[in-house]
């Protein structure tokens, strides 16, 4: 079947190769102007507003385009070096990376142990209704999910502590502690996007050829058994694609999760770079310093994109390229 495939490829290749300019546009040209409109989309919008990244080497100046403003001292580099200079911007890029990472170890493991809890249920009326719940969350805004968590985890009178107040217990200041506000930020994260995500490893899921269970209960296999042994090598190149992914957005972050979340008592853990750069870039006007802040944040998110597809790729998977 190889050769007939390898053989057959070589055909095409060869009749392609005696094909006209004319012959192949009259056959292939409707996909070229199918695929014209989203090459213009990103031509217009993803790569023409890249000129501005020059604002992050120039002096601060909105009114004249970023090419016809003189360079910014220290060789083009005075608002990086600002930046790192800048006490506000070391705590939320301390705080972004700490928050994130907590994202990854904690919540990258939900999706994935829920799709397999999921994937075992032999009730499929039940397992429907259970996905549908599930992935509701992810439909709801964080502004609406901040202030759900107001109501519910408030100290005095929240619904979760109102529960604890009457079995006795002391009330937990969710919102107003910041070691408590980082844990509840982690856990409303899971809760809003973890059923969402968990559809993809359930696609991913219906791949694995029912042969390969069989064989296993043939040989023995239990359930735990057929889980390790065949359902997460199933999900391996699935999970390390979306893990190589969530790398690349370490630096990353949202800004409406941890500003609807935020508040005086814990802006040491809640200001994150997203935050800085609203502060400072939109309600400061330094939009130089937080081009050059967005910049650094890119350049550090490729390389860890680079770096973790590269160990996909020494570990002999394929990882995104």
């Amino acid at each position: 079947m190889k050769v007939q495939r390898a053989s057959l490829t070589r055909r095409e290749k060869k009749s392609l190769g005696r094909m006209s300019w004319k012959q192949y546009m009259r056959r292939y040209g409707t996909l070229y102007i199918m695929l014209l409109l989203p090459v213009i989309f990103f031509i217009v919008f993803r790569y023409a507003p890249m000129a501005y990244i020059l604002s992050a080497f120039k002096k601060n100046n909105i009114i004249k385009p970023p090419w016809e403003v003189a360079w910014a001292g220290n060789n083009g580099f005075e608002w990086f070096i600002k930046a790192f200079k800048n006490r506000d911007f070391i705590y939320a890029l301390r705080n972004t990376v700490t928050l994130n990472f907590l994202d990854l170890i904690i919540g990258f493991p939900a999706p994935i142990i829920l799709a397999l809890l999921l994937n075992e249920l032999t009730f499929k009326r039940f397992k429907r209704i259970t996905q549908t719940i599930v992935y509701l969350p992810h439909f709801l805004s964080w502004i609406i999910i901040s202030g759900l968590a107001l109501r519910l985890l408030a100290p005095n009178d929240g619904l979760v502590n109102i529960v604890l107040k009457n079995a006795g217990m002391e009330p937990i200041h969710f919102l107003d502690d910041s070691n408590n506000w980082v844990w509840t930020y982690i856990m409303l994260g899971i809760w809003k996007e973890a059923g969402w995500n968990t559809i993809i490893y359930l696609a991913a899921l219906t791949g694995i050829s029912p042969e390969l269970y069989e064989a296993a209960s043939v040989d023995g296999a239990g359930r735990f058994r057929k889980i390790w042994h065949v359902t997460l090598p199933g999900l391996r190149s699935t999970i390390i694609t979306l893990l190589i992914m969530n790398l690349g957005r370490i630096l990353g972050s949202e800004f409406d999760r941890p500003y609807a979340l935020s508040n005086k008592l814990v802006t040491d853990v809640s200001n994150v770079i997203s935050i800085f750069v609203y502060q400072n870039g939109i309600k400061g006007s330094q939009f130089s310093l937080t081009t050059a802040v967005g910049l650094f944040q890119s350049v550090i998110g490729v390389f860890f994109l680079l770096g973790a597809n590269k160990i996909a790729n020494k570990f002999g998977e394929r990882g995104v390229w």
